[in-house]
């Protein structure tokens, strides 16, 4: 029976005993052939009107039939079309289209009072794409690379790698990822994205000067890498339900993320989440000043994930690591806009009382306010990723102990990224034993990014918040995303069973 009508009050199951009814306005929107997906986790009634699903099903359509034509390129063609991208971006003519593009996307967030922190693009962002691209082309082919042979009296078994196929990404106002994404033709995937609505008009014009032309020049099919034209939010509804995507990544933080996660899981699609960001940082007893000060402002050069988010100090050295802190966040701070310190409850005694009456400027996506340096933090937020522009804002709680942090790391934070900064080696093991992360060091935060760290472009980070990722770190990297053949070569005719 097809789904054709939905009445008010009608109730629709989820979860496996719970059951939401269906609002009137729902009712009234939904018509036949439209689609749509019952969140398991809340409820939550997504609406696929036919438009949209028809045009993202022509999107993945196309996709698949790219991928079906990559398997007849070479590697030689790949290696071209990333170097073609490349040398398209490092075109002053060119990259001054996508500067203009780019700006117009900046003036509209700005317009609406979006942060606009992640979209701006300049020379550093430039730099690091032209760079992910040189160090595609000049890595390693694993397209079809054999991982094992297993030999046999009579036959032997080869395992290689192949493509899993579409790699379906969803991005909000970070058009620096639209050239990681194109990674994924290294190993023959084909690249399905959609992009958030702030920076749809420079991705647009990455796509029509930069990327198609690449791939027209380094004979790739028009359509191995494409954007997603429709930007309503069933667009990604309708994306992530279509099971013809290999895998979906899905960067970015907050329940809509977790959301999306939840779509692609239902419909049977495999899907690396971001969710939440920020990092933590632990100084213990034996503390270094002088590296825990270098530390918190190496942590706050801007608000991505792996940014600085909750400090732990410990109570034995409040009395020098406390000015300390607040040193590297003036370090940090913004020119117009100081810093911003959420103060745990219990943990208040240790700050300057005048940080509390003391007024910062800030930028919020309503606009410009004036908010207190220092206001309170009730144990619940202790979780809460501030999501900040130009002003750097943290939580700060004082602990006893290492036990303590590691305790309420594993409780309140995404379990991704951890630092403790620490002269103790004893110490430094057992956090990395003990502590719930994927990411852990002895310094700033923001070392964990696959193209820094790895010197491999990152598609996205995976934090622990909803468990660990089977078979794989959580950095993933356009050579991450494959699949294993066997083939079976029998020299015996007489073999059976």
């Amino acid at each position: 029976m097809q789904l054709d009508r939905l009445t008010p009050g009608m109730l629709i199951p989820f979860g496996g005993n719970r059951a939401v009814s269906v609002p009137a306005g729902l009712a009234n929107e939904f018509q036949a052939g439209d689609m749509l997906v019952v969140c398991q986790t809340d409820g939550a009634l997504l609406h696929i009107p036919t438009d949209i699903r028809n045009a993202v099903r022509d999107d993945i359509s196309a996709s698949s039939v790219a991928f079906k034509a990559l398997t007849t390129r070479s590697d030689i063609q790949i290696v071209a079309f990333f170097e073609a991208f490349a040398d398209l971006l490092e075109d002053d003519a060119v990259w001054s289209r996508i500067v203009e593009a780019n700006a117009h996307d900046v003036a509209n967030a700005r317009a609406t009072g979006r942060s606009t922190g992640r979209l701006a693009l300049g020379s550093t962002a430039r730099d690091g794409m032209i760079r992910g691209l040189r160090i595609w082309a000049a890595s390693e082919s694993y397209r079809h690379a054999d991982i094992d042979v297993r030999q046999h009296d009579g036959w032997t078994v080869s395992v290689s790698r192949a493509p899993v196929g579409i790699v379906g990404f969803i991005f909000e106002g970070r058009p620096n990822v639209l050239v990681d994404a194109t990674g994924v033709l290294r190993n023959g995937n084909t690249a399905l994205i959609r992009i958030g609505r702030d920076a749809f008009e420079t991705a647009r014009c990455m796509m029509d000067h930069a990327i198609r032309p690449a791939l027209s020049s380094s004979g790739l099919p028009d359509d191995a890498v494409r954007l997603i034209a429709r930007q309503e939010r069933a667009g990604a509804w309708a994306m992530l339900s279509d099971r013809r995507l290999g895998v979906a990544v899905v960067r970015g933080s907050g329940p809509a993320v977790a959301q999306l996660g939840d779509v692609a899981r239902q419909c049977g699609v495999a899907v690396s989440l971001h969710g939440t960001g920020g990092a933590w940082l632990v100084a213990d007893a034996h503390a270094d000043r002088a590296r825990f000060i270098s530390a918190v402002a190496a942590s706050l050069d801007r608000k991505v994930c792996n940014t600085l988010n909750v400090c732990c100090i410990d109570r034995a050295r409040v009395a020098d690591l406390v000015p300390a802190l607040l040193e590297g966040l003036e370090r940090a701070a913004s020119p117009i806009g100081g810093f911003r310190i959420h103060v745990l409850e219990g943990s208040e005694n240790y700050l300057p009382a005048s940080l509390f009456s003391t007024v910062v400027i800030t930028t919020r996506e309503g606009g410009i306010v004036d908010e207190p340096v220092a206001t309170m933090l009730p144990h619940a937020r202790l979780s809460t990723e501030w999501a900040w522009d130009e002003t750097p804002e943290i939580s700060f709680v004082v602990v006893d102990g290492l036990d303590e942090a590691i305790a309420l790391f594993d409780q309140h934070s995404p379990r991704f990224v951890a630092s403790l900064i620490s002269e103790d080696r004893t110490a430094q093991n057992r956090f990395f034993d003990a502590v719930d992360a994927p990411f852990v060091g002895n310094g700033f935060t923001r070392w964990a990014d696959g193209q820094y760290a790895l010197d491999k472009p990152e598609l996205g980070l995976s934090n622990w918040e909803q468990g660990r990722p089977l078979g794989r770190g959580a950095i993933m990297s356009g050579d991450d995303i494959f699949s294993l053949r066997y083939r079976m070569e029998q020299d015996d005719i007489d073999l059976r069973r």
